[in-house]
């Protein structure tokens, strides 16, 4: 088992896993990185697939808390060979060598798409304890992901929070689509924000399991119940749409 708070966070590179190394930095948590790419920012990081079982079982050791951040991101015209490697076999290796090394939290990032259609439908705003309605294959592969940590943590006494995060933009294409569609501004996420969540989850005490929320401030609809994240996480956003996109754009939106 751990003895230091030693942080691994899957999907290191990518934009939240950028901001999460941030988020936790600024805490002076020891960050390890997992990518199939070199991590910016880090000197700690295993470069690897996290379906490939000795690599992410290498990864693990040492580890008190696991961040998963690592998956194929959306629908996509494939998901035998897209979604199902990345976002089912990968989340059960994963998973399996957290617990084979003794990880004591776990940290699932899951999606809105869980409730897709109830954000659409109503009643709002949607609660972690709502029944699920998936957008569609890969917000089926985040019921997986919630439906299995929640068996760790009732099976093996892992600490397990399940975060369905908001849109944390990664490209400018992204960052066109929520100036697009009105609904998208309140289901934001910042960088700084995503930094701010996650460095709140991994020094949470006394969580067996939760399903939380997390985005930024809504512009005008609260679509999604973020009470459980101040309640139980003690996270409070402090950006609106578009604060801190010029992180990914390199100016403010028009």
């Amino acid at each position: 088992m751990s003895t230091n708070n030693l942080v691994l966070i899957t999907g290191s590179s990518g934009r939240i896993g950028q901001a999460a190394i941030a988020g936790l930095n600024a805490h002076g948590i020891p960050v390890r990185g997992f990518d199939r790419l070199p991590t910016p920012g880090l000197t700690d990081f295993v470069v690897g697939d996290i379906t490939h079982e000795a690599t992410v079982r290498k990864a693990m050791e040492g580890v008190d808390t696991l961040i998963h951040l690592a998956a194929t991101p959306d629908d996509g015209d494939d998901f035998l060979h897209t979604l199902l490697p990345n976002n089912i076999v990968g989340v059960y290796q994963v998973m399996e060598a957290a617990r084979l090394c003794k990880v004591r939290r776990l940290i699932l990032a899951s999606s809105g798409q869980v409730n897709w259609w109830q954000r659409r439908t109503g009643p709002l705003p949607v609660r972690a304890e709502d029944a699920p309605t998936p957008r569609y294959w890969y917000g089926a592969t985040k019921v997986f992901l919630e439906g299995i940590g929640r068996g760790f943590a009732e099976t093996h006494g892992i600490s397990v929070i399940i975060a369905r995060l908001g849109w944390c933009p990664r490209t400018k294409e992204h960052v066109q689509e929520i100036v697009d569609t009105p609904w998208a501004k309140d289901l934001y996420f910042s960088i700084a924000d995503a930094g701010r969540f996650f460095a709140c989850a991994v020094q949470a005490p006394d969580i067996q399991f939760a399903i939380v929320y997390a985005t930024s401030k809504p512009l005008e609809v609260t679509y999604l119940d973020m009470e459980p994240a101040k309640r139980l996480l003690g996270y409070e956003p402090r950006d609106k749409w578009p604060d801190g996109i010029e992180a990914v754009i390199g100016s403010a939106p028009k």
